[in-house]
C-alpha cells in the first residue's frame, strides 16, 4: 500500500503469514467459504492452472471472465469490464496484481482505476494474487492495482508470495492481507482467518519469514534486495527483447513483437499444442500445452537453439 496509506493509518488492514502464496490463497478460500458459503470465485480466462483447484478444495464454486484476446495477443479490457460489471454482489473476483500468469498482460493504471469503479458499483470483493511484485515495472509500480482498489475504499484480500522476488521458493513465505471497512471489521475478519489457519497448518514456517523481515527492516539490506530485483527484472525484459530479435535473425517471418509488451516471468508465445509437442519430441524443449514459455529460463546460450527450434515447428 505504501508508507502512510489510509488503510494502514486507520488500522483497516490485517496480515497473517502463510506457507507461500498458495497457502494465502487457500486461507482466503477457506475464509470466503466460512463467511460467504454461496459466493462464486471468478477467475480470469486464462489463469494459473492451480487457482480453480485451490478454491474448489475450499468448497467454493468457480467461474471465469474474459481476459486475454488471442487474436490481438493483448488484454481484452472491454470484454473483461463488461463481464465484471455483471458479477453478483458478494461474489469474489480474483485479479492478478501484476505479471499476469500465464499471459504476461496487465491492465494500465487507468484501467485499474476503472476496474475499481466497476467493483464499487457491482459490489463484488476483489482478491489479488500478488506473486510477482517487482518483476513487472517495479515494486511500487506493480502495486498500482491493489492501491487503486484500496483508494476506492473497498474491502479486499491480497495473497502475497515472496517465493520468487526473494528467491525463497522452498521456504514457503507468503502472506494474506485483509482490508476491511473499519479497524473493528479487520480484527473480526482476521479472527475468522485465524480459525481457518488453525484448522489447516496452525503455524507457518518461521525461517523464511524471518529472512524477509530482516531484509525489509534493514535499510542497507533492503536497498541491496531492491537492486537485485531490478537486475532480475531487467534481465527478464532483456531476454524478451533478445528472443524477439533472435527469432527474426534466424528467419522467422511471424511477428513476435507482442512478447516485448508482456511482463513478468511468463509469456504466451502463440504456439499451438501441436507445435509445442513437436518442440518436445524433436528438440527436447519443454513448454506447457498452452504455449506459455518461462522467459526467466532463457539465456544467451540457449536462445539460438530455442529460436531455431521454433522456426522448425512453424515451418
Amino acid at each position: 500500500f505504501g508508507p502512510g496509506h489510509a488503510v494502514l493509518e486507520a488500522g483497516r488492514a490485517a496480515t497473517a503469514q502463510t506457507p507461500g502464496g498458495t497457502g494465502a490463497l487457500r486461507v482466503a478460500g477457506d475464509l470466503i467459504r466460512r463467511t460467504g458459503p454461496d459466493a462464486t470465485v471468478w477467475l480470469s480466462n486464462p489463469t494459473w492452472a492451480n487457482h480453480a483447484g485451490v478454491f474448489e478444495a475450499s468448497g467454493l464454486k468457480t467461474a471465469s471472465y474474459p481476459y486475454y484476446d488471442k487474436a490481438s495477443k493483448g488484454l481484452d479490457f472491454g470484454a473483461m469490464t463488461a463481464a465484471l460489471a455483471t458479477v453478483p454482489a458478494g461474489d469474489v473476483v480474483l485479479l492478478h496484481a501484476c505479471c499476469h500468469n500465464p499471459s504476461g498482460m496487465d491492465p494500465t493504471p487507468r484501467q485499474w482505476a476503472a476496474l475499481a469503479e466497476v467493483a464499487v458499483k457491482a459490489g463484488w470483493t476483489p482478491l489479488f494474487d500478488f506473486a510477482y511484485q517487482g518483476f513487472g515495472d517495479g515494486l511500487d509500480e506493480d502495486a498500482v492495482g491493489v492501491r487503486a482498489f484500496a483508494d476506492a475504499g473497498l474491502s479486499l484480500l491480497v495473497a502475497s508470495s515472496f517465493s520468487k522476488n526473494f528467491g525463497l521458493y522452498n521456504e514457503r513465505v507468503g502472506a494474506l492481507t485483509l482490508v476491511a471497512r473499519s479497524a473493528d471489521d479487520a480484527r473480526a475478519a482476521m479472527s475468522h482467518a485465524k480459525k481457518c489457519i488453525r484448522a489447516n497448518y496452525s503455524n507457518p514456517p518461521a525461517h523464511g519469514g524471518k529472512i524477509v523481515v530482516t531484509i525489509l527492516g534493514d535499510p542497507k539490506l533492503r536497498a541491496m534486495w531492491e537492486a537485485e530485483v531490478t537486475a532480475m527484472r531487467n534481465r527478464i525484459n532483456g531476454m524478451r527483447r533478445l528472443f524477439v530479435q533472435t527469432l527474426a535473425d534466424v528467419g522467422v517471418k511471424r511477428d513476435f513483437s507482442f512478447i516485448t509488451g508482456q511482463k513478468g516471468m511468463f509469456s504466451f508465445s502463440g504456439l499451438t499444442v501441436e507445435q509445442v509437442h513437436k518442440l518436445r519430441s524433436d528438440w527436447a524443449i519443454y513448454i506447457v500445452d498452452s504455449g506459455r514459455i518461462n522467459v526467466a529460463g532463457m539465456t544467451t546460450a540457449n536462445m539460438p537453439r530455442l529460436c531455431e527450434a521454433i522456426k522448425a515447428v512453424l515451418a
